[in-house]
């Protein structure tokens, strides 16, 4: 079973894809879901606190704006334990809202730095494509083992 990092994060459906295929998805619903039902967080669906900016900077500079270190408070844990990683191109809003650009170049900058396998793949525009996206997800999810 690999530890196979999702982007966008907020994907539900590669969340599923990946635990059907018996990995472990690594995502932040949990982690919102975490944050939001936390007493004390003031104003869901803002549930950043002063420390994430501080976590963050393990994996964005001082200069970097806050929101960005904010949401790699989120995302560094997750890229660290990362064994595997699908990356979605141009995702439709509904997809997963990630919210930033630069947040979205610091991640992927940070997953192919790892070495890891990385699946890249552009949203479907189709239901042709949409199956494809999905055999190719199944293909890969299936190159790293786990069920099949």
């Amino acid at each position: 079973m690999a530890k196979v990092f999702i982007y966008p994060a907020t994907s539900l459906i590669l969340s599923d894809l990946v635990a059907r295929f018996g990995h472990k998805p690594l995502g932040t619903a949990l982690s919102i879901r975490e944050r939001i039902q936390t007493a004390g967080l003031d104003s869901p669906p803002l549930q950043m606190t002063p420390d994430d900016a501080k976590k963050g900077l393990k994996w964005a500079a001082v200069e970097v704006p806050s929101g960005v270190r904010g949401r790699m408070s989120l995302f560094g844990p997750l890229i660290d334990q990362a064994e595997a990683a699908i990356i979605v191109n141009n995702p439709d809003f509904a997809f997963g809202c990630m919210g930033c650009a630069r947040t979205d170049e610091l991640v992927e900058f940070l997953v192919k730095q790892k070495n890891i396998p990385i699946l890249e793949l552009s949203y479907p525009a189709d239901e042709d494509e949409g199956i494809i996206f999905v055999r190719k997800v199944r293909d890969f999810l299936t190159s790293l083992g786990g069920n099949s």
